[in-house]
């Protein structure tokens, strides 16, 4: 959440910027050689594409340049993370093998890292002059933008390049595809199956002549199977069969469950007791 804030934070300071000019991209995931791998926001111009790397840390931070780490400290606590450069060199890279790999218009690439909390005190060696021009306050982010590109020299790209580029990158673009219950280690057997109420929250709901009622408040809702069928998809996953329907409705009728499949006009593969509906 404290992520999703910070790259939130730096919208309006985007907005600054002159749209025709500017292509922004957030939480682009690409397909590199062997790992894909994702920007958290990504700007394209005609001189150059600019990685914009998040912080949205509390506290004071300090970019130890050697031991490569990221230490900050609130209410006496020390904590490392990862070092926000290493990472941008890592991607800065992954990005100029993506585009000669899909045949694009080589381009200059760069990276800042921008620090979104307002209160975040920031610290780092007084030598270490990479992290003087890397780092940057988000208010400070449109006129970096600018003095990146006017420290470019060379020819601008042309607009039919950045366009195919661009429209490579959406083409290309691939949601992450992770267990929701490995992330958080919960188990399957954990989960409270059945429908809920959308009305008080009740759970489990009962099947009673084609209609979801509810003990608690009384509602009828012919429908409530669908979100409850939604939420299979984002916790386990994306197909369903007859008898995992019935487990996770708390049905155990294989008629009324292979009726319920079909009036959502699913995709399917198998036959009669194999079959196996894609949850679309």
């Amino acid at each position: 959440m404290a992520g999703y804030r910070g790259e939130e934070a730096i919208d309006y300071y985007l907005s600054f910027l002159e749209e025709k000019d500017y292509y922004i991209f957030h939480d682009i995931r690409l397909k590199g050689k062997n790992h894909y791998f994702q920007i958290d926001t990504l700007i394209l111009t005609r001189k150059m594409a600019i990685i914009i790397e998040v912080k949205n840390i509390s506290g004071t931070i300090y970019f130890d340049p050697i031991f490569k780490q990221l230490i900050q400290t609130k209410d006496q606590t020390e904590k490392a993370y990862q070092y926000p450069l290493i990472q941008l060199e890592r991607q800065e890279s992954q990005l100029k093998e993506w585009l000669v790999n899909n045949n694009l218009k080589e381009m200059k690439i760069t990276s800042i890292i921008v620090i979104s909390n307002p209160s975040t005190v920031i610290r780092s060696s007084p030598d270490d002059q990479i992290i003087h021009h890397k780092v940057i306050r988000k208010e400070n982010l449109p006129t970096k933008i600018i003095q990146l590109e006017k420290s470019i020299n060379s020819p601008d790209l042309e607009e039919k390049e950045l366009k195919k580029i661009s429209r490579k990158l959406l083409k290309k673009h691939t949601n992450a595809d992770f267990s929701i219950l490995d992330r958080f280690k919960i188990n399957e057997s954990e989960i409270l199956n059945g429908v809920i109420c959308s009305s008080c929250n009740y759970l489990p709901l009962i099947r009673v002549k084609a209609n979801w009622h509810c003990p608690k408040c009384n509602r009828k809702d012919k429908q409530a199977h669908i979100k409850a069928i939604k939420e299979y998809k984002l916790l386990v996953k994306p197909t369903i069969s007859n008898a995992e329907l019935r487990c996770f409705l708390n049905i155990t009728s294989p008629a009324i469950a292979n009726r319920l499949l079909k009036s959502m006009n699913l995709r399917y593969t198998g036959s009669n007791k194999d079959r196996v509906y894609q949850l679309d």
